[in-house]
């Protein structure tokens, strides 16, 4: 609900708070005393347009805030989480204006942009009458509305659910026909390119098993040279080998005379098996040399073969061998392309099926409840002088390029107001108090589903009197039950019924005028109820009136 409201230097006001209470609260006052000008506030603190021309003459800036206290499971929470803000009782919004006409924005003291201000602002508080209006004239609201009346939210959910399922599956089958193409307009290339790679048969590693033999065989005559040289070292008769053998035997044939001779002859030994084992390796790697004599020109041919596919596929030379399997998988797909996308086809139609099923209950539901609203609502117009109102719930099928997780219908609520006029959406079909006593009528019947709690109505009594203006009390009365209500009227019998009198001066100040708010007891209740019966001469028989009328009232009150 909304508790305060605070304005300072807006056109007539210079500091205001005003306080509110669940339930009816009314505003009254003589004509020209200010009550748009509250209203204009209130918008302006919930994101409403604004200019420079709405700060009171002297005054640098003006500002306006409200504070709300919620549920917690207000939808509000949830959109404030969603943008990253700060969000606990109270709510407090807070529009600040300055002279050149740029204006701030702030939710919980936490600065927002005027755009965010609105959605927020639009989740609390609904106005209908002489100036905004939004909520129920909105038509994307309809369906949700609607739905909620039946009952049908579950089901929706089940069709969202649906349709999640149906368009994922679609995609995927839209992207495999995407891949499928471009597959088919590969084939020539892929076979080809993969053709060549298997001939190729590139192994990991193979380039620097290519590129050190090559440097081998491109030294073969050094590198032959200096490893003969170390065999000969090794062997011949002057070699380490033959040097080891004689010192070997000279220190065996004393061994036995001259303490720890039989370690040094193990060292010699060792190093004999040593220098046999390195000339036996060294003559390993020579016998590799002795090679063809083109080897050096086959295997420059397959290193540059290599580095020429590489290239050609903008890859590595090592990763070639990655590159010939994924070849290969692409093309295997061009060979399985068609049972793969004959099961994905499978699949969009079966959960295509199953949302159209469910979406088509949610469409024979919606237009069976658009039938019992519409009648209900019906029933709410002769009391409010709409007798001749005609109030229609339109349930249009759309074309399957337009279903969503919302199902398969287009919802609008239409009207019309005298007979032989076509009918057409609510904003169009009256204006004023008309307008408003209408929305009163569809608000009263879906008070129960509507999700934003405070509702203003201006004027909603424009034009009515006596038994009319009773019937607008008592469904005000009704609907503020469920939801706050802030209405500004004329009329005693809508201002009987509230449960928080407020009433709209002007007063002169320091040779200023100022619009204030007086919250009235039950005496000056009273007096402001006769006024508003007798005009500016209140009588005995005005307050008397007034007594009966607010009589009328206070027993439905208690029950």
């Amino acid at each position: 609900m909304l508790c305060r409201l605070v304005i300072h230097d807006v056109v007539l006001i210079d500091k205001l708070a005003v306080s509110f209470e669940p339930g009816l609260n009314v505003f009254t006052g003589e004509t020209g005393a200010g009550k748009s000008i509250l209203l204009d506030a209130l918008g302006l603190a919930l994101g409403g347009r604004s200019d420079a021309g709405l700060i009171r003459q002297g005054a640098s800036q003006a500002s306006v805030t409200a504070e709300f206290v919620l549920d917690i499971t207000h939808r509000l929470f949830e959109l404030a989480q969603e943008q990253g803000l700060s969000a606990e009782n109270p709510v407090i919004l807070r529009r600040v204006i300055g002279k050149d006409g740029k204006s701030r924005g702030f939710f919980n003291d936490q600065p927002i942009s005027i755009g965010l201000l609105k959605q927020l602002g639009d989740t609390l508080l609904e106005v209908h009458g002489q100036f905004e209006t939004h909520g129920l004239l909105n038509p994307a609201t309809h369906r949700e509305l609607l739905d909620a009346f039946a009952g049908l939210e579950g089901l929706r959910n089940k069709v969202g659910e649906a349709f999640k399922l149906w368009d994922e599956s679609s995609t995927n089958l839209e992207t495999a026909k995407a891949v499928s193409d471009r597959v088919k307009n590969e084939e020539d290339f892929l076979r080809a390119a993969v053709t060549e790679l298997q001939q190729l048969a590139p192994q990991n590693g193979e380039s620097e098993t290519l590129a050190q033999r090559r440097i081998q065989l491109q030294h073969r005559e050094k590198i032959f040279e200096a490893l003969s040289s170390a065999i000969q070292s090794l062997e011949n008769e002057r070699g380490a080998i033959a040097a080891l053998t004689q010192a070997g035997k000279a220190v065996s044939r004393v061994s036995d005379k001259v303490t720890g001779l039989s370690d040094v002859l193990a060292t010699i030994d060792r190093a004999s098996i040593e220098a046999n084992e390195a000339c036996h390796q060294l003559s390993v790697v020579l016998s590799s040399l002795n090679v063809e004599s083109d080897a050096l020109e086959k295997i420059e041919e397959r290193l540059f073969a290599l580095r020429a596919v590489a290239r050609k596929h903008g890859t590595q030379v090592e990763m070639l061998a990655d590159t010939l399997q994924n070849l290969s998988e692409r093309l295997s797909l061009l060979s399985d392309e068609e049972n793969q996308l004959k099961k994905l086809e499978e699949r969009a139609n079966y959960t295509r099926q199953i949302y159209a099923t469910l979406a088509k209950e949610l469409s024979v539901k919606r237009k069976s409840a658009g039938e019992k609203l519409k009648k209900a609502i019906e029933k709410e117009l002769p009391p409010l002088k709409l007798e001749k109102a005609k109030f229609t719930i339109d349930v249009i099928d759309l074309p399957e390029t337009l279903w969503s997780a919302e199902g398969i219908n287009k919802v609008a609520f239409l009207a019309s107001t005298n007979p032989g006029t076509a009918e057409g959406s609510l904003q169009k079909i009256a204006s004023g108090g008309e307008l408003a006593r209408f929305m009163l009528a569809i608000k009263t019947v879906l008070s129960a589903v509507d999700p934003v709690s405070v509702l203003v109505f201006d004027e909603v009594d424009t034009g009515i009197g006596g038994a009319v203006a009773s019937a607008v009390g008592e469904r005000l009365e009704l609907l503020a039950d469920s939801v706050q209500i802030l209405v500004v009227t004329h009329s005693p019998q809508v201002a009987a019924r509230g449960v928080n009198h407020l009433r709209v001066i002007k007063r002169v100040k320091a040779n200023k005028t100022v619009t204030e708010i007086e919250t009235l007891d039950k005496t000056s209740r009273r007096e402001e109820i006769a006024r508003m019966l007798a005009g500016t001469h209140i009588t005995e028989a005005a307050r008397k009136a007034a007594d009966s009328l607010i009589g009328d009232v206070l027993p439905k009150k208690r029950a």
